[in-house]
């Protein structure tokens, strides 16, 4: 009786473990297959006007008796009703958030909204780019604005609102607008170019050590790092920045030429209503009353495209911000 009992309590045990390995599998499988559907780089669309009527509907319901509260939800229904009928024909704007760096990282997510705008986009549909932006690196942020000059290539009314900042690089990107609009604070303006970089050579030179640099072309390096820098490197590169700065401010001069660059493009920064007053911008308007105003007339989308980070990136991403949130 006893090795019966064993026995059944050994068959028992092999059971219990092959099922637990079989929901083991499976749970892995569930869970690899929903990291298939979503992580992966895609499209995210949210319609605003939807979000609009929740926050309002909210409020009415605080604030309002319960049968006024009925009555405007009887009343609200007939609207998006209708709007649901005319929503072949209804304007479309199309929202779009640009938060810049130093390297415009976003740049590759711009590429790929900006595409999938110029599939669907009809005669009447306009976006608006949510730029917050500070500038950068030259070839980055020039990239990134030529994505945008796509936009107006294809005759797509564009609409840059600046709530915060839009300088430099930042205002490269702005400046491809139809319309800028700027909250009265924002940071505007900064066209000019800059480089710098520290030099150890004469430390280096203190402790004993020797640093040699080789290079076939007079301009191959102009200035260094570790190396005694010249004075005909810092001419040469004084003479690139020259260069730099003058193509930013006929890239600006071909879509605002009534600027006075030599008032403007001197490397200073504005806030909104002072740049106003300079051209910089067209109108003092915050981005949220922009889509306020329009959530009456125009059906409103926010489009994102979210791209799908390894762990490490993930983990990486997150100490990064915790960092600048201290240095902030």
């Amino acid at each position: 009786m006893t090795a019966a009992l064993i026995d059944y309590g050994l068959f028992l045990a092999k059971t219990l473990t092959l099922l637990l390995g079989i929901g083991l599998i499976l749970v892995l499988a569930i869970r690899a297959r929903r990291s298939l559907q979503v992580e992966t780089d895609h499209l995210e669309v949210t319609h605003l006007n939807a979000h609009f009527r929740d926050l309002a509907q909210q409020l009415r319901q605080a604030s309002l008796s319960e049968k006024s509260y009925r009555q405007s939800l009887k009343a609200e229904r007939k609207n998006v009703k209708a709007r649901e009928k005319a929503k072949e024909t209804r304007e479309r704007v199309f929202v779009i958030d640009f938060q810049g760096d130093i390297k415009a990282t976003e740049s590759a997510a711009l590429r790929e909204i900006v595409t999938s705008l110029l599939l669907e986009t009809r005669p009447g549909d306009q976006v608006l780019l949510r730029l917050e932006n500070a500038g950068g690196l030259v070839t980055e942020h020039g990239l990134a604005a030529s994505q945008l000059t796509r936009l107006r290539a294809k005759g797509i009314r564009l609409t840059v609102a600046v709530d915060k900042v839009a300088a430099s690089g930042g205002y490269l990107m702005a400046v491809v607008a139809d319309r800028i609009i700027a909250a009265p604070f924002a940071v505007v303006g900064s066209i000019g170019v800059v480089a710098q970089l520290p030099n150890f050579h004469r430390v280096l030179e203190r402790h004993g050590v020797d640093y040699e640099l080789h290079t076939a072309g007079d301009y191959k390096r102009t200035l260094t790092l570790f190396g005694e820098n010249t004075d005909a490197g810092r001419e040469k590169l004084r003479q690139q920045l020259e260069e730099t700065h003058g193509l930013f401010k006929d890239f600006i001069r071909d879509y605002r030429p009534s600027l006075d660059l030599g008032r403007v493009a001197t490397g200073e920064y504005w806030h909104g209503s002072q740049a106003l007053a300079l051209g910089l911008v067209d109108r003092i308007q915050t981005s949220d009353d922009f889509l306020l105003a329009a959530a009456d007339q125009a059906d409103i989308y926010r489009v994102r495209y979210a791209v799908h980070k390894k762990p490490l990136e993930r983990l990486l991403s997150a100490m990064s911000q915790s960092t600048r949130r201290w240095l902030v």
